[in-house]
């Protein structure tokens, strides 16, 4: 076979040498089962049919894995298309069967987030709560597994020897003793990163999701800092906890929520809601002295609580739609959702003296849960089953001696077509950037205007600078950023790009969206790209008579999905570094600035600092420092647009190589493969049945539920 070259003129994809790497071992049957024990009956069908959809996939995939290793395992010199279907195989087998669905608890010190963990899970004291004081200091991710007993992991913040060492002297040292003998408190949290405890075998949380407990807007401690923002950017769902005496104006609510909106631009966030705890409390003469809403009479407590949750919900889900359609794309999904607001009493679940178990909402909050793994799973085996099929039509294929006529010509007429296509995905791609000029443009004359403004909201205190000097101190110290587990955040480089985000917002949601193709969307580019190419093959299959199960053909249409379905997963990662370049920058030009105030000591050093800062500020704004965020910003976009087209071109050369080699004589030696083939077309026709029969089921479902007469009723009263 001939060295594969890119018609682009680049490389293809790298192929690793780890051809005889062993698979990784299978799941237990009875392990498997165990995952599905916190879904209802008809639910668990669906999840055992694709379960077993997926599991005699990966066992197809093992035995052509096996039988090319033993066809090539003597053979010095092995063809290249040969190690990349060895590979491909490989990472398929062994790729997990669903990535976890983290679902983030964002909400500020004393919000209940421990106590809504305990409920869901349905463990009353699992997380530590208190009304008093502060109990979660560092993240704490919750999970289930199909272990037999509780396991924790803890990450602690530094591997350096030395560094560590010194850190947990006054930890591991004999405690010393108080005054009257008593053994001094001790906390080891200032050396701990985050937290991993697996429950086993839960009934209500299935295996595959995973809460995490975020507490408060930040740490002080850098890599903890770092932790809280990654780990927040890494959750596909974000609830806001905010209990009911804070719900309505709180400024450390509201940076949360938009801090929850930032993670829909930056990370996999895609949808947020709101989730009121501690509704049961309300002192019922205050409430109905201030009731302004309806005429009927509340004869209750029960009754007072119920009502005012429904207020809430109306209220806080018009103010929370309002506040992301000012941020996100009209058509985000997030906008569709049916209940942006969840009213929950984690003390009224376990004592349910006012409400019933799904008045408190943590049932309702559990079936969430459970749809969104299921909707995952059914994505998930879809696309794994999908990408199998291509590899097996095209290892089939490939040991076919027969060439097909002008099989030349077809493949250049496609490889042609390839790369015009590719030209017109570069200015598709350009074209979605360049609608961040504009927005840009204006954001920068904005920030230009007023961050003396905002600079001064954030240095001025109403009461003084009493006690503000340490904070401010602490703010220089980390380069424009405090963070506390109990104090709002601040960070003035936010704070000073925020006019510059304002007017980026809408267009930078819009660029990274999924939907139909417009002018500023990227991922249908690529889709459109994707479908063009897989027409051009159809046509070209049906003009040049292809044959043998249209193997090539099929190949080339579902290679095509697998090799570029993997870019929106790139582009994910990488649009954080775009979104956060304009703070980065701000950042790194105020370095220097906020040096030189950090080291302000003295008398009214606390004005002293906060002159300095002006004029650093100052200083940057003149020699252009908001254009060089924009510049900044400019660059990454550029970087993401020459990394999806070297992938695009890599792939596509990639394919068509090994497409183009079948019938060439070099793979004539590979092992038949025609029966995993064949069991794999099987396979590959049953996911529609699959689909259909969990349809079916969920329409039976529903229309039993319709039919039949609620069960659940206020506490105290009879059925």
């Amino acid at each position: 076979m001939a060295e594969m070259k890119d018609v682009f003129g680049q490389e293809p994809h790298p192929v690793e040498d780890d051809l005889y790497k062993e698979p990784m071992r299978k799941r237990r049957k009875s392990d498997r089962d165990q995952r599905f024990r916190a879904f209802p009956s008809v639910e668990q069908s669906a999840l055992k049919e694709y379960e077993k959809l997926e599991s005699r996939t990966r066992r197809v995939l093992s035995n052509t894995y096996q039988k090319l290793i033993q066809s090539v395992f003597l053979d010095d010199s092995i063809p290249n298309g040969v190690k990349y279907l060895i590979n491909r195989l490989l990472a398929l087998i062994e790729k997990p069967t669903v990535d976890p669905i983290y679902i983030g608890l964002l909400g500020s010190t004393g919000a209940g987030k421990s106590s809504l963990i305990n409920a869901i899970i349905q463990q009353a004291m699992f997380l530590p709560v208190s009304g008093e004081s502060i109990c979660t200091s560092c993240i704490v991710q919750v999970s289930s597994g199909c272990c037999a007993q509780y396991e924790a992991k803890i990450h602690l913040l530094s591997d350096q020897a030395e560094e560590l060492s010194i850190k947990l002297d006054p930890y591991i040292r004999t405690q010393r003793r108080d005054w009257d003998g008593e053994a001094a408190e001790m906390h080891i949290w200032p050396l701990i990163k985050h937290v991993e405890v697996t429950l086993p075998k839960s009934d209500l949380i299935p295996e595959g999701v995973v809460l995490v407990d975020i507490p408060g807007t930040g740490d002080f401690n850098s890599k903890r800092d770092e932790m809280w923002k990654k780990t927040i950017d890494k959750c596909s769902v974000i609830w806001v906890i905010s209990d009911i005496e804070r719900v309505s104006g709180g400024r450390a609510h509201e940076d949360l929520l938009n801090e929850s909106i930032k993670a829909c631009q930056r990370g996999f966030c895609r949808d947020v809601a709101l989730v009121v705890t501690k509704t049961d409390k309300l002192h019922l003469p205050e409430y109905l002295r201030e009731r302004k809403a309806g005429n009927q009479a509340i004869q209750s407590q029960r009754e007072a609580v119920l009502e005012r949750n429904e207020m809430i919900k109306l209220q806080r889900t018009r103010i929370l739609k309002e506040k992301l359609k000012r941020k996100l794309p009209a058509d985000f999904k997030v906008l569709e959702a049916s209940d942006l607001v969840y009213t929950v009493s984690a003390q009224e679940y376990w004592q349910q003296a006012l409400l019933t178990e799904e008045e408190t909402e943590i049932p309702k909050l559990r079936e969430y849960v459970r749809k969104r793994l299921l909707d995952k799973k059914r994505r998930t085996v879809t696309k794994y089953v999908t990408e199998a099929f291509g590899l097996l039509l095209l290892t089939d294929s490939l040991s076919s001696t027969q060439n097909l006529p002008n099989e030349h010509l077809h493949m250049s007429v496609l490889r042609r077509f390839a790369e015009e296509k590719v030209e017109l995905l570069e200015k598709a791609i350009g074209q979605c950037f360049t609608c961040m000029e504009q927005p840009l443009q204006e954001g920068v004359r904005t920030a230009r205007t007023s961050y003396r403004c905002i600079l001064r909201a954030c240095l001025v205190r109403s009461k003084g600078n009493q006690g503000f000097h340490q904070t401010l101190k602490a703010v220089c110290l980390k380069n424009g950023i405090y963070a506390s587990r109990t104090l709002a955040r601040i960070d003035l480089n936010e704070a000073l790009t925020q006019p510059i985000y304002d007017q980026i917002d809408p267009v930078f949601g819009s660029i990274f969206r999924t939907g139909k193709p417009t002018g500023s969307a990227l991922m249908p580019h690529i889709d459109a790209f994707k479908h063009s190419l897989q027409e051009k093959m159809i046509e070209i299959g049906i003009r040049s008579g292809w044959k043998y199960d249209s193997c090539k053909n099929n190949f080339l249409i579902q290679e095509i999905s697998a090799i570029l379905g993997g870019l929106e997963d790139h582009i994910l990662r990488r649009k954080r570094r775009v979104y956060e370049s304009l703070t980065a920058s701000v950042q790194s030009d105020l370095k220097l600035c906020y040096e030189e105030a950090a080291q302000i000591t003295g008398k009214k050093a606390c004005e002293r600092m906060k002159d300095a800062i002006r004029r650093g500020v100052d200083r940057q704004v003149a020699e252009g420092m908001f254009e060089r965020a924009q510049e900044r910003m400019q660059h990454q976009f550029q970087q993401l647009k020459t990394g999806i087209l070297e992938k695009v071109k890599g792939s596509i050369a990639t394919m068509l190589t090994l497409a183009s080699s079948q019938g060439d004589g070099l793979y004539k030696e590979l092992a038949d493969v025609g029966s995993e083939y064949k069991e794999m077309e099987k396979l590959h026709r049953s996911l529609r049945e699959v689909a259909e029969n969990a349809r079916l089921r969920k329409g039976m479902q529903e229309f039993l539920l319709r039919a039949s007469p609620s069960k659940a009723g206020p506490p105290g009263t009879s059925l």
